[in-house]
């Protein structure tokens, strides 16, 4: 699985959900039900900062497929992915192997972020579009506990939607809560003496619908720097 929702695919939420689904069921139903769920491509937030970063030790919260994991690899980057869909972990093992990515540069779990945890620490830890829907993750949780896998002087970005997607019918959302650069600084609960915010806001960017729409989509971007 992956725990984020990449908007620019079409939605799938007309179907009625039961109150029994996990979050972990409803994930690996989504990838198993498919050959691929997302495009593969980087998300463009996080390429750019970690352009400006120096290649370290990364982790990717809610890897999905693993294209955000397998660029940073190629990248220089050491990198974990962490995701609820054994199905989306092996594809991304898989997209790995294939372009020639050692397994000692990239690996990926498994495993549910509301109880995973580990004792290294990282230099750059990446959650993009983590969000569940029409299943809800205890997001905030998991995203106070990233703050605990950062080394002192790494980053933590998240990126999240921060609206539905312009093209979205209304009635697909309308009982949707999105989150606000203020809503993820929240979560983050960071103590301003260890943590330095260097961004924390939304921003636009065009991409294409399911049915090949030009629109629309606004991103919330909190990056935060753990001094030393």
């Amino acid at each position: 699985m992956t725990e984020r929702r990449d908007m620019t695919q079409e939605h799938d939420t007309d179907r009625p959900m039961s109150q029994t689904v996990t979050p972990a069921q409803f994930w690996e139903d989504r990838y198993a039900g498919t050959d691929r769920v997302w495009s593969g491509r980087v998300n463009p937030v996080l390429a750019q900062t970690a352009a400006a970063l120096s290649p370290g030790r990364a982790l990717d919260l809610g890897c999905g497929e693993g294209g955000d994991a397998v660029w940073l690899a190629q990248q220089g980057w050491h990198v974990t992915g962490v995701d609820l869909s054994p199905t989306a972990v092996e594809r991304g093992s898989a997209a790995a192997a294939g372009i020639g990515i050692p397994p000692d540069r990239l690996r990926l779990i498994a495993a549910d972020l509301a109880t995973w945890t580990t004792q290294s620490a990282f230099d750059l830890v990446t959650a993009s579009f983590l969000q569940s829907w029409p299943v809800p993750i205890p997001r905030a949780d998991i995203l106070r506990r990233a703050t605990g896998f950062v080394a002192p002087g790494g980053h933590l970005l998240v990126v999240a939607h921060a609206a539905a997607p312009s093209w979205a019918p209304p009635e697909m959302v309308h009982d949707h809560m999105f989150p606000t650069p203020a809503d993820d600084l929240a979560a983050l609960t960071l103590d301003p003496p260890r943590w330095t915010v260097l961004a924390a806001e939304t921003r636009e960017r065009q991409a294409t619908g399911p049915d090949g729409q030009q629109g629309t989509l606004i991103d919330t971007v909190v990056l935060a720097r753990r001094d030393r």
